[in-house]
């Protein structure tokens, strides 16, 4: 039955440090036995206040932060998903992407931008095209990525779902503010059992986000969650209690509406 890890801290702009909190942080889930480790989102570089810095700071998919990622995944011999500040002109991509020892195993470019609670994402992101999810495997249970705000809009985890992930992993920053853990509690939980799959949320700590990483199983048990310190939290997924949960409860057989891309 493997493991999987939820790891949260506070990234910084200097990108060198991220890489080397997330390198020891990648060591502590190896230690706990896990086969995957998921930050948060913007691990590569994240100020308060996003403006052209970030921009200014962006680095390709195959830059050095990726290859730092690389070389932690082959040192704690384990899959990584961090997010990256991607390159893309005079805006950048956020990223969520997964690697291991062998290089990037997926990429998912965030489709919901944060243009909400008084945030304005899409000013300097550039959002995501509508592809089909990337789903891969990890010890036999089959992943699939996405970032944060789309936890918000169902039909995102619907259509991984669809594509056939046991998990979703979702590298986050959520921001701090009135009813905004029950919210990010609420909608994860949600997502995993109207899914019925396993959901491992990793967010930044405060002052950017409000940490609360956690771990949901296929019928809405939390496995592990963690408060707004720095830390690890690991919980076993197993694919087959995503069968043995649909047997129970064959929702998405049932349903009678497909989600359909608006462009």
């Amino acid at each position: 039955m493997p493991l999987v890890a939820v790891a949260q801290f506070a990234p910084g702009p200097d990108s060198a440090a991220n890489a080397e909190t997330m390198r020891s942080l990648a060591a502590e889930a190896q230690a706990l036995g896990a086969a995957l480790v998921a930050f948060p989102e913007y691990s590569s570089f994240f100020e308060p206040r996003m403006g052209p810095r970030f921009a200014e700071h962006a680095e390709d998919l195959d830059g050095p932060f990726t290859a730092a990622m690389v070389a932690a995944a082959e040192e704690a011999e384990l899959t990584v998903v961090f997010g990256l500040v991607e390159r893309a002109g005079e805006r950048f991509r956020n990223a969520a992407v997964a690697v291991d020892r062998s290089g990037v195993l997926a990429v998912y470019r965030k489709t919901h931008l944060y243009d909400a609670f008084g945030a304005t994402e899409s000013r300097w992101v550039e959002p995501g095209p509508l592809d089909e999810p990337a789903v891969f495997d990890v010890v036999g249970v089959r992943v699939g990525l996405q970032t944060c705000y789309d936890v918000r809009f169902p039909e995102v985890t619907r259509r991984i779902a669809d594509a056939g992930a046991d998990l979703v992993v979702m590298p986050a920053d959520w921001v701090p503010g009135p009813r905004k853990v029950a919210h990010w509690r609420t909608l994860v939980t949600a997502r995993a059992i109207e899914n019925t799959l396993y959901v491992a949320a990793a967010g930044q700590v405060p002052p950017g986000g409000v940490g609360t990483s956690l771990v949901v199983d296929p019928q809405g048990d939390v496995l592990t969650e963690l408060g707004d310190a720095r830390g690890v939290g690991i919980a076993a997924v197993e694919a087959a209690q995503v069968v043995a949960t649909r047997e129970v409860n064959p929702a998405l057989t049932l349903r009678r509406y497909a989600v359909v891309p608006r462009g």
